[in-house]
């Protein structure tokens, strides 16, 4: 069984509201995220909150799932990481695997989740690569949830990914450059 922790913990403090509550295609960043998690074959699904979670709850209280509230959102992602996998860990003690997932990567997708899960079942950590580079989504085998609980600040996962690059298969996800941080990035999607 593999879970999907969703980070959307951020102050969006580049953009200057909430980028979870953007509307795309009449539906939130963050609900968008959600409705693919749900759709994919994990479960559960978790989604991280932390700054501004009294105006992003809202939106997103009505779905299945797991709703975690990190009050160290502001050391960066790392420490949603850690809630998540804690969360998860409580929540289904003898997980498999894990995605960890951005709310602002508008076009991943379901079949991208479940290929993620297909493409690991050899290596243990799966990573999606786009502009010459390797980012989320990303899944993560149990036996490196360990090394994903120490992470600190505002590194990422990458730090485990780059410790075992004999264990990582790489996904192409083309669109997964395009996220949302600035209003310039949102009014770009927009004319896509």
């Amino acid at each position: 069984m593999t879970g999907i922790i969703i980070l959307a913990a951020g102050s969006s403090s580049r953009l200057g509201k909430p980028k979870q509550n953007l509307v795309f295609k009449g539906k939130t960043l963050l609900q968008r995220a959600i409705e693919t998690a749900i759709a994919s074959v994990c479960e559960p699904v978790i989604v991280v909150l932390g700054a501004n979670a009294d105006v992003i709850e809202s939106a997103i209280k009505n779905y299945d799932i797991n709703i975690i509230h990190n009050p160290d959102w502001a050391e960066g992602m790392s420490s949603s990481i850690r809630a998540g996998i804690s969360a998860l860990l409580k929540i289904e003690p003898n997980i498999q695997s894990v995605i960890l997932m951005l709310c602002d990567q508008p076009f991943t997708n379901t079949y991208l989740l479940n290929h993620l899960i297909m493409a690991n079942e050899e290596s243990g950590i799966a990573v999606c690569t786009y502009n010459n580079t390797i980012g989320p989504p990303v899944l993560f085998d149990a036996v490196y949830f360990s090394e994903l609980l120490l992470l600190k600040g505002a590194e990422g996962a990458k730090k485990v990914i780059h410790k075992y690059p004999d264990k990582v298969v790489e996904i192409v996800f083309p669109h997964g450059s395009i996220d949302i941080d600035t209003i310039e990035d949102f009014e770009k999607l927009n004319r896509l």
